[in-house]
């Protein structure tokens, strides 16, 4: 038995927690989800949330996890850091998940982050990609999505091919959107091209004429724009009103091309974007089985198409996770932080498998799925076979 006036109150805490998980895991397996499903950023959070309830609801079809039903705890980070940060706390000390997912944007990500590292506790992250997340020294991190500068350098060979000579930059201004910027302008400058321009807008922005009017009287030939799918829709329709002629790019993969078509219009039209899943053409997926039988559930639920380049993740994060349980033998949170270095499986977008990054001793899992550019022409999405 223990003895409960030797133990000091961190200990205490790790010893309730402990007992938590246990008792927990009698019921079901539960796995907390931390999304923006209200919000600027509520569409996509919506769309990964459901595309984790599709995971869950196959993996219990097929009897669960080590016996157990698995249990999707889902909280609104309300598209803001500190909510992101009191959801997260909330999920392991009242729900006793002992493993999340989440948490969409950068930001939210690393407002999470400390409280990992306080309770122990892994952490899928399904969609960010500020490099921070991985080189910040946070061992309970393990990311399927690419962080900017992956997508920068998969990004690197596109770039003579489109004669780009210089590119301004328009990024929503926090983690993810800054990130981008810095990323792939070390790329470019490495190529040789010249980065002019970069302006910055509040998530919550209306109205970006300011910023749209100073790219407009500038001399470079590309605009690459990083936000998400609601604001580019708005920077796509104030370019087209104020005459700005450019090459624009999106980075980040959350542009979700098929909102754009409908929400913007002819005003999309030769816009080229990176994305991280070709819905559009499943046989190009990494697992073309599983995207075609996926994108069908997807369609038999009601949802939009628009949400696919969204949801795959949380279908993704879900599996990994439940691959990594099955791999520890028990839904315990160093148990499962162990094992997620030993997964691998075939994900929409390619193979996840855990390479370690950050600094020795405290390093982060980042995984490395496939990158794509397409096109929208005509209001059609225009998808290159290589």
């Amino acid at each position: 038995m223990l003895n409960m006036t030797k133990l000091g109150g961190r200990a205490l805490l790790a010893a309730t927690f402990a007992v938590g998980f246990a008792a927990a895991a009698t019921a079901q397996t539960k796995i907390g989800i931390i999304q923006p499903l209200t919000g600027p950023a509520a569409a996509s959070g919506n769309y990964v949330a459901n595309g984790a309830k599709i995971a869950v609801e196959e993996i219990n079809a097929k009897g669960g996890v080590l016996g157990q039903k698995v249990e999707l705890v889902i909280e609104d980070n309300k598209s803001n850091p500190t909510e992101a940060a009191a959801v997260a706390e909330k999920l392991i000390t009242r729900d006793k998940v002992p493993v999340l997912m989440g948490a969409w944007g950068s930001s939210f990500t690393l407002a999470v982050m400390p409280k990992l590292m306080e309770y122990k506790v892994p952490m899928l992250v399904e969609t960010s990609s500020s490099g921070k997340i991985t080189t910040s020294g946070n061992p309970y991190i393990f990311r399927i999505s690419p962080p900017s500068a992956v997508e920068a350098e998969a990004f690197a060979p596109k770039v003579q091919a489109l004669g780009i000579k210089k590119v301004d930059f328009l990024v929503v201004n926090n983690d993810w959107g800054r990130g981008a910027a810095d990323d792939f302008s070390k790329m470019l400058k490495s190529k040789g091209i010249q980065v002019g321009l970069v302006e910055t807008m509040d998530q919550a922005a209306q109205d970006i004429s300011a910023q749209l009017n100073k790219i407009k009287n500038s001399d470079a030939d590309t605009l690459i724009i990083t936000t998400a799918v609601e604001q580019l829709t708005l920077a796509f329709k104030q370019a087209a009103a104020l005459g700005l002629k450019r090459r624009i790019i999106t980075t980040g993969g959350s542009q979700n091309p098929d909102q754009l078509v409908e929400h913007a219009g002819a005003a999309a039209n030769s816009t080229m974007h990176l994305t991280f899943f070709t819905p559009w053409k499943p046989e190009m997926s990494g697992n073309p089985e599983a995207a075609k039988a996926f994108i069908e559930e997807w369609k038999k639920r009601g949802y939009p198409f628009a949400g696919l380049t969204e949801s795959f993740r949380g279908y993704d994060g879900i599996r990994t996770i439940v691959a990594a349980i099955e791999k520890a033998g028990k839904a315990e949170p160093e148990a499962i932080r162990a094992a997620l270095w030993n997964v691998e499986l075939k994900g929409m977008n390619g193979p996840i498998k855990f390479q370690k990054a950050g600094p020795a001793g405290k390093e982060s899992g980042q995984s490395y799925p496939g990158v794509y550019l397409i096109t929208i022409e005509d209001g059609k999405i225009i998808v290159p076979q290589s």
